[in-house]
Parts: C-alpha cells; structure tokens; sequence
C-alpha cells in the first residue's frame, strides 16, 4: 500500500491510479478515500490521473491522538502533493474535505493548482455566530460528539440511515450505501472523528476563500441535510474571486454517491472548461 509520512510521523495512505493531469480527492468526515469510488473510476477512464488520500485518524491511515485540525488536514494534504510532485492539480473537495482543500491552497499557495471543486462543503463557517447568524448552534455540533462517543457505531448508521443521503426524507434507502458508509466510518479513529466535529464546524474558512485566485466550482444542493445551503454554497462563492455556484434540488449531502452520474458531468465540464 502507498503511504507518504508528513512531518511530525503520521503515515497518510493515499490511492495513485492512471496518468494524463492530476484531480486530488478530499473526503468528507468520517469517512475515507473509498468515498470516492465513482469519481476515482470516471476520471481514471476520461484519461486523468487519479488520487485520493485517507485523512490522518481516517481509513488505512495512523489512528494518532493529535493533529485533527484544519492546519495539520491541509499540511497532510500538502505532504501527498510533495511526495508525488504533482504540478497543474484540480482539487476536488467534498464536505470537510471542501474545507480541505480552501484550505490548503490559501495556506500553501497556488504554485501546484490549476482549479478546485468543492461539494456540499463546509466553507465559510458552520457554527452561528454573531458574525454568522445562519450558521447552526454550537450545541448541534456538541450533541453530534456526545452521539459518537455514547456508541459510535450506532451513531454512524443513523447519520447513514438518514440525513446523509436524504434517506430519511426519499424512504427509499440503499441498504449497500449505509453499510458502504458505516464500514467507511468505523475503519477511522473515534478521537480523529470526535475532535474532527470542532474541525469542520468552528473553522472560519472566510480569510482563506478571499485568498484564492483560481477557479473554483462550487457544488451544493438546497436540500442538504447536513451543511444546510443557506449558510455555505451561496456565501462561498461570492467570497471566491473566481467563483461558480452549482445549485441542484432534491440532491442529498452525499450526492456524488447518489448523484454520481450528474455530479460527475458537471465535473467534468468544469474541469475541461
């Protein structure tokens, strides 16, 4: 398997298939690089190399007890970027891995960026605050930790189950997804997924967002359940120098699962745009 150490010892395993210009995957929380299984297999067979790394606590990758923070995700992220001397990169990012990614190219620059995509992303800023009335109460995100710690796994399955992927408003769940994404869940660390929650929520990602000067697509549906579209997709993208906001209706949060077909289309003309 490949791996790649950062700094201060972590092992972050990473996925390198094809060749032709890189497009690097971003997960979302809690989950891993499997995530994207759809995306990796569309680009790999439109002629692009493909590359996709579990976050540190996440996956195949170290289970440490530190370093789950914004700072340390895009330093790793920076890290797998160095190993394989990528140049001329779409950053793709979904969710926390959205974060990731602006992120990481406000904090390291664009020297090695061509564009990015970020999907139903956490930018600018989830929790409410004065600064950020739409965001949601920080006790949302309090009880999502007591959740995970009270039984992690039950936990995963209801998120699964139910607002990931809208399961709990369509009533017609896919048994083999839920199980997709509670495998992908329990895999990780619960320390990694529980300090991850203070990760994706409370980071302030409006600094970064006005920093960036390439192209950024950003994809989000109305009825996201997860990072609701009032406080993020719409917001992001006026933030952005240059920004494209892609509003879809009825889509889950997880829509490159569900979505996949569309999802990947909209990519793909964006990235040949």
């Amino acid at each position: 398997m490949n791996f790649v150490t950062t700094k201060d010892g972590v092992e972050i395993f990473y996925k390198d298939w094809g060749k032709g210009q890189p497009i690097v995957f971003s997960h979302g929380w809690p989950l891993s690089s499997d995530d994207w299984d759809a995306q990796l297999l569309f680009f790999l067979h439109h002629g692009y190399r493909v590359i996709a790394h579990d976050r540190r606590g996440h996956g195949r990758s170290t289970q440490v007890a530190d370093g789950h923070d914004m700072d340390h995700y895009a330093d790793d992220l920076a890290a797998v970027i160095a190993h394989l001397d990528l140049k001329n990169v779409i950053h793709v990012g979904h969710s926390t891995g959205g974060g990731e990614v602006v992120h990481y190219i406000a904090r390291h620059g664009e020297s090695r960026v061509a564009k990015a995509a970020i999907i139903s992303a956490v930018p600018p800023l989830m929790v409410q605050t004065t600064a950020n009335p739409k965001g949601q109460p920080k006790k949302v995100f309090d009880d999502l930790q007591a959740a995970l710690a009270a039984n992690r796994s039950a936990f995963y399955r209801d998120v699964a189950a139910g607002p990931f992927y809208n399961y709990n408003k369509t009533g017609k769940p896919s048994e083999a997804t839920i199980q997709n994404w509670w495998r992908q869940g329990m895999m990780g660390g619960a320390k990694a997924h529980y300090d991850g929650i203070v990760a994706f929520s409370q980071t302030d990602f409006t600094e970064d967002l006005k920093k960036i000067n390439v192209p950024v697509l950003v994809m989000h549906s109305e009825d996201d359940q997860i990072v609701p579209y009032v406080a993020s997709g719409p917001m992001s993208a006026k933030l952005l120098k240059h920004g494209t906001l892609k509003t879809y209706q009825g889509f889950p949060h997880g829509m490159p699962t569900t979505e996949a077909e569309t999802i990947n289309a909209d990519l793909l003309a964006f990235i040949r745009s």
